[in-house]
């Protein structure tokens, strides 16, 4: 099981250390992908005028780079303003596969103090059912930690 708090109290160490919003967003991606063997995909798609941008992530290549909102699970996710956990992306009529092996994907959404919606989490397995609801609730940790960074601006 992932924890949130570990990685959060990493984090928090290496900000107080200069770290930039950059190397924070980009070690938090090693972190949840190291901390379980089954987080085949882990990236961080910000929000940018109505397109969700890739930025750090860890795993396949994918030409899914900006996703537009309401567009597969993690557009639907912004567009709907929750987190989306789906056990069988073959179920979702509008999937967008990152990767052919991808068997069920996990969206956190990632806000500011204020409720702002300004990216997300994005964690795909190759397993089916993989993430449940300790993984949604640790990663929303995290996830909440990385949107307050935006609060600074």
């Amino acid at each position: 099981m992932i924890e949130g708090e570990t990685i959060v109290s990493h984090l928090e160490t290496r900000r107080s250390g200069g770290a930039t919003r950059d190397d924070l967003m980009k070690e938090a991606v090693g972190l949840i992908e190291a901390a379980r063997q089954d987080y085949d995909w882990v990236g961080i798609y910000l929000l940018q005028d109505g397109v969700l941008v890739l930025d750090n992530y860890l795993g396949e290549e994918t030409e899914h780079t900006r996703i537009a909102v309401g567009d597969g699970v993690c557009g639907t996710a912004v567009a709907e303003d929750r987190n989306l956990n789906i056990p069988d992306v073959n179920e979702i009529e509008n999937y967008i596969a990152c990767s052919i092996g991808t068997a069920s994907e996990l969206v956190v959404l990632m806000r500011t103090s204020a409720g702002d919606v300004v990216g997300q989490l994005d964690l795909d397995s190759d397993r089916p059912a993989a993430f449940d609801e300790g993984d949604e609730r640790e990663l929303g940790v995290v996830a909440d930690w990385l949107g307050r960074l935006f609060d600074e601006g």
